[in-house]
């Protein structure tokens, strides 16, 4: 999704501007058709291998450049103050390898687009804005806009080889981990910004992760607290195939890597917005003015806006991590129980809390708005069926949706509280005993367990050989067991997902 608007993914609203639903954290790619996989087979014996050693030895000829101007210098030193004299310098070495490895890459000719096809002079806009960010290739940018001071992740100054290359831009650090890092950070940005040395850009990615470029989402106001003029920059990829989005649900970083680098050719298309100067009331309203310069973004790039955050990207890995039905499309799930009015008024969790003895697992739309009290005719009922109906039967497991949206409702609650809910789900009986098939589906659906290790569980919880587990039995059995130890976790305990 290259900046257009498909209608089964969302809608633009009555603005113009803002979407109805959209799951920006999802991107499918798969070769399939016989001549990709030929071709990219091909490629990738006669290609790839040509790619990978000059990137490699342009990306360490790099590294040495950047040891060399770095020797010396602390974290403090290149937080104090700008590189000048021979270290500055140095900036353009390393940007002209920088560039030849972005032509290996397979981006031979990176089109600029925009207000005088050029960066602003810091002075004018001392922070750039890039919007919408969906790759680790949108590094590119850096080297384009000449290698400004980054704001990002702490964990990058710790990759190899890149760590030093980024260190020399004079990155601001974001320690997610740190309560103080946000306050830190928009300290360092705002000393930046309204510095009277000669500091480079300060470059920032307000998403704050990665999309699949369908829409911006909610910008992080970091960057706009200094009030400073910014300039808006839009990043493109306008190729036919899209093998760079990187996102929470989709191809990893090295299968992304491998399908560009067998690309003869790939695009990316930077364009420079106007500087964008902030009126008196966004200089006292970061979040305003971030707003405001996203619908800005959102207008060129021909995308809705939507107000998704990381926080949205962790609810979506949790739930992909413990087997939650429908997991890559929660955050959309959740959003349209707002709009039926199911989120507040926590009908599935009376439902649930029924039991399904009696009543059919598989329901039909008919059914499925019956059973909620929702009516048909709203096109977010449909849209709620559709995320949880199978293809081929054109029916909906009820128990999946309930558990989806229990889990939804009970976020921040042990996860106990919904494996209770499950237990009741997922026993057709209604007797409160799971067989070993119904506690497999509760094991791979709410705590995150293989078919294997599921059928494992079940044999060493039933102690008496009985053939069933109730739910206390297998409480009981849980809180001996330092692997099940999460189920009794608060929200503030449970485990951080992985971060892009």
């Amino acid at each position: 999704m290259n900046g257009k608007m498909h209608s089964e993914t969302g809608a633009f609203s009555s603005d113009g501007m803002r979407a109805e639903i959209l799951n920006p954290f999802v991107h499918k790619l798969e070769l399939d058709n016989t001549y990709d996989k030929i071709k990219t087979a091909i490629f990738t014996v006669i290609l790839l291998p040509f790619r990978v050693i000059v990137i490699c030895y342009l990306i360490v000829t790099a590294w040495l450049i950047a040891c060399i101007g770095l020797y010396g210098l602390s974290e403090e030193d290149l937080r104090r103050k700008p590189m000048t004299g021979w270290r500055s310098k140095l900036r353009f070495s390393i940007l002209s390898l920088m560039r030849l490895v972005v032509v290996a890459a397979g981006f031979h000719r990176v089109r600029i687009l925009g207000h005088h096809h050029k960066p602003a002079h810091p002075r004018d806009a001392p922070v750039v804005v890039m919007a919408p960010h969906s790759s680790f290739f949108d590094a590119i940018a850096i080297v384009v806009l000449g290698a400004p001071s980054v704001v990002a992740k702490a964990d990058t100054a710790r990759l190899p080889f890149i760590g030093q290359l980024i260190n020399y831009t004079q990155p601001v650090y974001v320690w997610r981990d740190d309560p103080n890092s946000r306050q830190n950070t928009i300290k360092e940005i705002i000393e930046r910004a309204t510095s009277k040395e000669d500091w480079p850009q300060v470059l920032i990615f307000p998403e704050g992760t990665c999309t699949n470029r369908s829409c911006l989402i909610t910008f992080k106001p970091g960057g706009f607290y200094p009030g400073v003029p910014v300039q808006p920059v839009t990043i493109r990829y306008p190729n036919a195939r899209d093998t760079v989005t990187w996102t929470w649900e989709g191809p990893g970083a090295l299968k992304l890597l491998w399908l560009t680098l067998t690309q003869i050719h790939s695009s990316c298309e930077i364009e420079f917005l106007p500087v964008y100067y902030p009126s008196e009331e966004e200089k006292r309203d970061p979040k305003l003015y971030a707003r405001n310069v996203r619908d800005v973004m959102a207008k060129a790039l021909g995308v809705p806006v939507l107000d998704y955050t990381y926080d949205d990207c962790r609810l979506i890995a949790r739930a992909k991590q413990l087997g939650i039905p429908a997991a890559p499309s929660v955050r959309e799930v959740s959003e349209l129980r707002t709009h039926l009015g199911l989120e507040r008024s926590q009908l599935e969790l009376h439902v649930a809390a029924q039991g399904m003895s009696g009543r059919p697992r598989w329901v039909t739309s008919a059914e499925f708005f019956a059973r909620l009290g929702i009516s048909a005719a709203d096109p977010h009922a449909q849209r709620l069926f559709d995320i949880f109906v199978q293809r081929s039967t054109g029916l909906a497991s009820f128990p999946d949706y309930l558990l989806c949206a229990a889990f939804l409702s009970l976020q921040h609650a042990p996860l106990s509280q919904l494996l209770s809910y499950a237990f009741k789900l997922y026993d057709s009986t209604g007797t409160g005993r799971l067989t070993a098939t119904h506690f497999e589906e509760v094991a791979t659906r709410c705590l995150g367990l293989c078919q294997e290790d599921a059928q494992n569980t079940f044999r060493q919880a039933d102690l008496d050989e009985k053939g069933y587990l109730t739910y206390d039995e297998f409480i009981s059995y849980a809180q001996k067991k330092a692997e099940f130890c999460h189920i009794f976790a608060t929200d503030a305990a449970h485990q951080k997902p992985k971060t892009q």
